[in-house]
């Protein structure tokens, strides 16, 4: 076989890589987001008791999943810190968490509405409803108001 006899094969097998290539991304799963479902949720350096306990989190607080293996998930946090949770130990209950050093809970979805609460940094806050660039959301100290999205982290 000379080698211009093998173009057509060769071409072929381009055009099929092409074709399948959007299929794939297509497929590509989306951010899968958790939050913690106990009261103190270890982070773990690896996935399993074994390993060290890196810090805890108080319930509800956010995670994007990044990983798994078995029934642990690796996870990262609004500050982008990474660790390793054990998926029982999660739920799907949305949540944010402040990421601006204060956020203003406010009465409605606006910035003209008066402040019903102040938020601070790392604060848990229990997604009720979205609305536009606004979420409504109840504070881990039982006051419910609206926060700006972009001063959160979550979902």
């Amino acid at each position: 076989m000379d080698r211009f006899s093998r173009w057509p094969a060769l071409l072929l097998a381009f055009f099929l890589s092409w074709v399948a290539v959007p299929s794939v991304f297509a497929a590509a799963p989306s951010s899968q987001m958790v939050s913690a479902a106990v009261p103190t949720l270890n982070m773990r350096t690896g996935p399993g008791q074994r390993y060290e306990t890196h810090w805890t989190v108080s319930k509800g607080y956010p995670f994007r999943v990044i990983g798994r293996k078995g029934d642990w998930l690796r996870v990262s946090d609004f500050e982008n810190d990474k660790a390793w949770v054990y998926r029982p130990m999660t739920s799907k209950t949305p949540h944010h968490v402040v990421k601006a050093k204060v956020a203003n809970l406010r009465r409605a979805p606006s910035t003209r509405s008066p402040v019903l609460k102040k938020a601070g940094y790392g604060d848990v806050l229990r997604t009720i409803e979205r609305r536009g660039d606004w979420i409504k959301v109840r504070h881990e100290g039982g006051a419910t108001g609206w926060v700006q999205k972009r001063l959160t982290w979550g979902w």
